[in-house]
């Protein structure tokens, strides 16, 4: 499993802009094929800073998401809203503390 973190520093004028593209993309997302879930994340020190956390099945999968007409237009919806250059990470998860997982 693949878990994909993305940093990304908002403008705080469109905060409620990135939202609402969020909430209408999130659902595509989390039904596109090989999508395990899906979380947005709002740092609790600089809420201009969000992150997503997105699992996998696998880097085939991931990849297929990031090339697909549902990335390129959520996206260009989202990058033209920052404040800062985003970050992302594609990391595998080595031990799970969470019970029940």
């Amino acid at each position: 499993m693949i878990i994909r973190i993305v940093k990304m520093t908002f403008r705080p004028e469109t905060i409620d802009d990135f939202r609402m593209v969020f909430q209408h993309s999130a659902e595509h997302i989390r039904a596109f094929p090989g999508n395990c879930g899906l979380q947005l994340l709002q740092c609790t020190e600089n809420n201009t800073t969000f992150f997503t956390y997105s699992l996998w099945d696998n880097d085939a999968a991931l990849q297929a998401y990031r090339n697909s007409p549902l990335f390129e237009t959520t996206w260009a919806k989202t990058k033209v809203l920052f404040g800062d250059k985003p970050e992302a990470w594609s990391t595998e998860s080595l031990w799970n503390a969470i019970p029940g997982r």
